[in-house]
């Protein structure tokens, strides 16, 4: 919990007793490695805090796995328009390493939004936050090359660098493991 109430706190101000009210709506759980916390085809029913580990998400085109999402510690994350529209998600989600979560179901997240306007603050700067991520890896994969991609990406997340495989890494940046692995030669750090 204090993870994800340090997270809060470097976001908004609140106060003790909406912090209280996390330890009542969110629920901790621990995963081993490779958990699969969504399947493809079933609704999302909860956001997720990310305390510790790394969570991957992806989907399955014809047997090949693109994942569009490595989550490290410290995150949250869900299958958005799945949780949003109670619609089959399109998406898997997995744990890569062992974790521990802190998720909210709708039903709960709706009782902290009517009971305060702050927590209504909090979900709008984490979609707005989460709406850059996500426009930044656009214009990246539209202005950068693979290299400039590769050393955006160990630059920013030097945790999931070290700790993801390169067949995700370079599924995530949107190309083959075979072209990390010779730019990965090219490089020296």
């Amino acid at each position: 919990m204090n993870n994800l109430v340090t997270y809060i706190k470097s976001r908004i101000a609140i106060t003790q007793e909406e912090l209280n009210l996390i330890e009542r709506y969110f629920i901790c759980e621990e995963m081993e490695a490779q958990t699969t916390l969504l399947e493809a085809g079933k609704t999302e029913r909860y956001i997720y805090f990310l305390s510790s580990g790394i969570v991957r998400g992806y989907q399955n085109s014809n047997g090949k796995l693109i994942i569009e999402h490595l989550v490290d510690q410290h995150n949250f994350f869900t299958s958005l328009e799945s949780f949003i529209n109670d619609a089959p998600s399109p998406d898997y989600f997995e744990t890569l390493t062992p974790s521990k979560l802190l998720k909210i179901s709708k039903p709960d997240l709706e009782l902290l939004r009517n009971y305060s306007p702050t927590w209504n603050t909090l979900i709008e700067t984490i979609t707005n936050e989460h709406l850059q991520c996500k426009m930044e890896r656009v214009r990246d994969f539209q202005t950068l090359t693979a290299k400039e991609r590769y050393l955006k990406f160990v630059k920013e997340n030097p945790n999931l660098a070290l700790n993801v495989s390169i067949e995700n890494i370079a599924s995530f940046l949107g190309m083959e493991p075979q072209s990390l692995s010779r730019i990965r030669k090219q490089i020296t750090f």
